[in-house]
């Protein structure tokens, strides 16, 4: 298993600015919970998850198997 970024780099580059704009808060998200802090809570069970392979919500993110 192996956790990347977006290979698209203004994905990661929109992201990232979000994510400093909103203090660590997922961007996509509207609430500011600690469940939307990056990692989110969602990412981190698919990352437990041995059979999911694929981004996280905002696709900042790439799990691999």
């Amino acid at each position: 298993m192996a956790i990347r970024l977006n290979d698209n780099k203004e994905i990661v580059a929109s992201i990232k600015a979000g994510l400093k704009e909103k203090g660590g808060y997922c961007p996509c998200r509207l609430e500011k919970t600690e469940d939307n802090k990056c990692m989110c809570k969602e990412f981190r069970e698919q990352i437990a998850d041995p059979e999911f392979e694929g981004y996280c919500h905002c696709m900042l993110y790439y799990k691999e198997k």
